[in-house]
């Protein structure tokens, strides 16, 4: 595993808790060797996880669309900083860029980074490992929906378990390393038309 995008948010949340989640994670991605690849700010989350991965001699890919840049919110400090034209490309290159994803607590552009690109490994666009940190039991209620989406036959218990759920950075890291992706659902069966 060599780079890591982390999808998280533009603010640090009501607990100090979420910052200091953050803060471990940069600093485990650090002394793994394992590049931080991420939306490119200097606020929130997403600050406090650049300058730990920084911190600790780690390297770190910042990917901005203009719009965000131009409001001065680019962290200055990034080993480098790709600007791209929109929020799109920026999801785009993140996810070429990836060797696995992890979301880390944020809002709703965190939770839509990680459902498009759980959506897009379920599709096989990609076979890369993709996990919610769950700091504080902060994604406890997004991971109890998308056991709902399994039981109610919406969402195939092979592509659930490509959703890991875990509290320690560490834990995840090395869940990585060893996730197999599943077999992509074929609806057309071989042979029909």
């Amino acid at each position: 595993m060599e780079r890591i995008v982390v999808f998280c948010g533009s603010r640090k949340g009501a607990s100090p808790v979420y910052e200091e989640g953050a803060a471990a994670l940069g600093q485990e991605l650090a002394r793994r060797g394992i590049e931080l690849v991420y939306g490119g700010a200097s606020v929130g989350l997403m600050g406090v996880t650049a300058d730990a991965v920084l911190a600790g001699g780690g390297r770190v890919t910042g990917v901005i669309p203009t719009m965000l840049d131009e409001r001065e919110i680019a962290h200055q400090g990034l080993n480098d900083l790709i600007v791209v034209d929109s929020m799109h490309e920026r999801k785009a290159k993140m996810a070429e860029l990836a060797d696995g994803f992890i979301a880390l607590p944020g809002g709703p552009g965190t939770l839509e980074e990680f459902v498009e690109i759980f959506t897009w490994g379920q599709l096989g666009l990609h076979q890369k490992p993709l996990g919610l940190l769950n700091i504080e039991h902060y994604y406890d209620p997004l991971a109890a929906f998308f056991n709902h989406m399994t039981n109610q036959q919406f969402l195939d218990e092979k592509y659930r378990s490509m959703a890991f759920v875990e509290s320690d950075a560490s834990r995840m890291i090395d869940h990585f390393n060893t996730w197999q992706a599943p077999v992509v659902k074929q609806y057309i069966e071989e042979g029909e038309t």
